[in-house]
């Protein structure tokens, strides 16, 4: 069976879709897996060993200069249009996913309109597919991929079907950065965070994805004498410091989700989002949540207007995150490594 998965982005949700690929071939001994996704992501996919060609797509850089790309755009949808398919599925359940998918040659299936995340995307697919959406985002991957292939849903450990090098396994990364302002975690508790380690002599290491990010981190280091502040680099880059850490402090972000995928110690950080929909998950994964009145809200604007939460002087933002103090997480990674 010749499968064209339609999973573009964001990093994370990449991450999550990868234990539905090892069901799948699992499940179907000829299945060949070909994968659309947003260049930015293109190396996750290539990770995995059923997953045999990679398509990427721009979306993201094409919609600022669609003229300008337009030889480019035209290079894609040929690719796309390339091969048919048994199975063109969009595992995004997006309206710009599902116009993707409609370009593809071959039976297009997805979440049906109750599933979708955009319920308009199901007007374009031949099957559609009911899950539940109060369950995990990679169990709904599970549950998705067999019901457009035709396989029971296995209920096996999770497999994403990466594996990191051998190699020597030695210090932190701290992976402050994410796209919602409210999910980061106070910058006054990663320095509080990354002094202790320092002092404990474990490296520390701070990766970074824009100008925002880095100067972030050069004020984490600062803050803390001894953390390094990573080199620029691609996302194989970024693979490559995690596959050789000991262990990752993450917020809610595809870092965090990368690291609990290649197996290496993880503790997230949850404060605004929910880890029963979203949070790590692996064996080696440890989410720790916020206990405050109105968390989890999913909103990226905090709407708290309670009293301030003060933590050593310092007034937390989001105040959800003073209830998750770099004291909890360090016994909690503490105890991580030492197991």
């Amino acid at each position: 069976m010749r499968l064209l998965l339609v999973k573009l982005s964001s990093l994370g949700d990449v991450v999550h879709a990868l234990p539905a690929v090892t069901d799948a071939a699992r499940a179907i001994a000829d299945l060949d897996v070909h994968w659309v996704v947003e260049e930015a992501y293109r190396d996750i996919p290539a990770l995995h060993p059923a997953v045999t060609r990679v398509i990427p797509i721009a979306l993201r850089r094409w919609r600022r200069r669609w003229r300008a790309a337009s030889v480019e755009i035209g290079d894609c949808l040929a690719a796309l249009r390339h091969d048919t398919y048994d199975v063109v599925l969009d595992a995004q359940g997006l309206v710009k996913s599902s116009v993707v998918a409609g370009v593809c040659r071959g039976t297009r299936v997805g979440f049906d309109r109750a599933s979708a995340r955009e319920p308009l995307a199901s007007i374009g697919y031949r099957r559609a597919i009911r899950v539940a959406k109060g369950r995990h985002a990679i169990d709904r991957q599970r549950a998705l991929f067999a019901g457009a292939l035709g396989y029971r849903c296995p209920s096996t450990p999770l497999d994403y079907g990466l594996s990191r090098a051998n190699a020597a396994r030695a210090g932190v990364v701290l992976a402050h950065g994410t796209t919602w302002d409210d999910k980061r975690w106070p910058e006054t508790f990663w320095i509080a965070l990354a002094s202790r380690l320092t002092h404990s002599g474990v490296a520390v290491t701070l990766p970074w994805g824009s100008d925002a990010e880095l100067e972030c981190a050069r004020r984490i280091a600062a803050g803390a004498p001894g953390t390094a502040v990573a080199e620029r680099t691609d996302l194989r880059g970024v693979i490559e410091l995690l596959g050789r850490s000991a262990a990752v402090v993450s917020v809610d972000s595809g870092i965090g989700h990368l690291a609990a995928a290649l197996g290496v110690p993880t503790i997230a950080l949850y404060g605004p989002t929910d880890a029963n929909l979203t949070g790590c998950r692996g064996a080696k994964v440890e989410n720790l949540t916020v206990q405050f009145e109105c968390a989890p809200c999913l909103s990226r604007r905090c709407a708290y207007r309670g009293e301030p939460r003060v933590v050593a002087g310092e007034r937390i933002e989001p105040p959800c995150f003073s209830t998750l103090t770099p004291e909890r997480v360090w016994q909690r990674l503490g105890a991580m490594v030492a197991s």
